[in-house]
């Protein structure tokens, strides 16, 4: 019997390589022989860096950066050196949760952190990036995450700008001969996942803008700062992209990416399926495991288990998942190429009981060992 466990992390609890060792320990109790392959898991957002460093032997960085309100913070960012790829979560250094409630206010906040991480990956010897830009604190439109990189953004009256989304509608023309040069050796894959265009009703700073702190007069005027950015950058670099889709996530970062580097914004899980090469593994797979912490119809919309369980389809494997909890609702799943699914709580407990890492561990063997026990008695 030949398995493949690809399982997104079960946030707060256990990341996907603990996940899929739980659920590997399950299965050997029950079938000792079975040819077990694990994959690491993950959409993009958090728990990329994790997944990805400790499921393809990569090597996590630590790097102090400027965080999202201009103060220190420290980020973590992973390293892949057989491909010389890294492997950025935007959200380590521009973050919303990095910045106290009180002081949420996106005309203020900078993605300046996001170019420090790049341009240290670059002197480390990275030229292709995986960058998941979900999480942001920001609406600068990449403007301070292309600062660190070296362009530059001057006003009416030729003075250099300065940070945060405030300076939108004073760019009046940008010099990019100072950026730095490896960018030109490098490749960005963008994990983005949202369709919004970069300014309007559907764009950044009216959708996203609120929930980051932003007033409606706030809104107002980063949608204008936003207006202002496309139309200089369509002067200076000749670039008509803001109603491309995604350019508007995270504040606008997806159109500084862009725009300004050599970048395609994809789907989240198809870069990650692609990066770790899921489908090969896949090919002669008896059944594959996925999960999530929870399991719902936002997860049949298209979050990672999909992803793995439409890859198994493909070469006529049985799909299994396995998750924290499941709601009502996850029936939408099994239309979408998960054949059953099982939440790992087996008894009555607490929340913070469930997601304690020893309790979530037992149960995920438990469970495990309990479906390959019917499985072994069917077959």
């Amino acid at each position: 019997m030949r398995i493949v466990i690809s399982i997104d992390s079960l946030k707060g609890s256990l990341s996907s390589i603990e996940a899929a060792n739980a659920i590997k320990k399950g299965i050997l109790n029950v079938d000792n022989n079975a040819e077990i392959v694990i994959m690491p898991l993950a959409d993009g957002g958090e728990g990329t860096v994790d997944a990805l460093v400790e499921g393809m032997n990569g090597e996590e960085q630590l790097i102090s950066v400027t965080g999202p309100i201009d103060e220190k913070v420290n980020a973590k960012y992973g390293i892949l050196r057989d491909t010389n790829t890294a492997i950025i979560e935007m959200a380590q250094a521009s973050g919303l949760p990095l910045v106290p409630q009180e002081l949420r206010n996106p005309l203020n906040t900078t993605t300046y952190g996001v170019g420090e991480i790049i341009k240290e990956a670059i002197e480390k010897g990275c030229r292709n990036f995986i960058v998941g830009i979900g999480g942001s604190a920001t609406n600068d439109g990449g403007v301070g995450m292309l600062q660190a990189l070296g362009f530059e953004f001057y006003d009416e009256n030729g003075n250099l700008l300065g940070l945060g989304g405030k300076v939108l509608n004073q760019i009046k023309s940008i010099k990019v001969d100072n950026r730095l040069k490896e960018l030109d050796e490098c490749n960005f894959k963008i994990a983005c996942d949202v369709n919004n265009p970069l300014y309007g009703e559907n764009g950044a700073a009216h959708i996203y803008g609120p929930q980051k702190g932003a007033t409606k007069e706030i809104v107002e005027e980063l949608d204008r700062g936003l207006i202002n950015f496309a139309e200089v950058v369509k002067k200076d670099l000749g670039k008509d992209i803001a109603n491309v889709a995604g350019v508007g996530a995270a504040g606008g970062l997806g159109f500084g990416f862009l725009a300004f580097l050599n970048s395609k914004l994809e789907s989240g899980i198809k870069i990650i399926l692609d990066e770790i090469k899921l489908e090969d593994v896949m090919k002669g797979a008896d059944f594959v495991i996925t999960g999530e912490g929870r399991l719902d119809n936002q997860t049949a919309m298209g979050k990672a288990p999909i992803g793995v369980a439409k890859l198994a389809k493909k070469y006529g494997a049985k799909v299994i998942a396995i998750a924290g909890c499941t709601t009502e609702d996850a029936v939408k799943c099994n239309e979408e190429g998960i054949d059953a699914y099982f939440s790992i709580v087996n008894s009555s407990m607490t929340i913070e009981e469930a997601m304690d890492k020893e309790n979530a561990t037992n149960n995920m063997i438990s469970t495990t060992t309990q479906i390959f026990n019917l499985i072994k008695a069917v077959l």
